[in-house]
C-alpha cells in the first residue's frame, strides 16, 4: 500500500470517528469534552475512551 493512500486513509477515518463521537454525545445529550479531538488524534483509542472513560463529575444527565 502506498504510504499516502495509507495516511489519507486514516486521516479520513479519524474525522468519520470524531464526528461520530460529537454526533453521539449530542444526540444523547452528554457533554464530548475533548473527546472528539482526542479521537482525532488517536482515532479508536478516542472512541474507546468516550465509551467507556467515567467521571461521574462532568456527565450530567437530564
Amino acid at each position: 500500500m502506498d504510504i499516502a493512500a495509507f495516511l489519507l486513509a486514516t486521516a479520513v477515518a479519524h474525522i468519520g470517528f470524531a464526528i461520530f463521537v460529537a454526533g453521539h454525545a449530542r444526540l444523547t445529550d452528554e457533554n464530548a469534552g475533548n473527546w472528539p479531538y482526542i479521537t482525532l488524534a488517536l482515532g479508536l483509542a478516542g472512541i474507546a475512551g468516550y465509551f467507556f472513560y467515567d467521571e461521574s463529575d462532568s456527565r450530567t444527565r437530564s
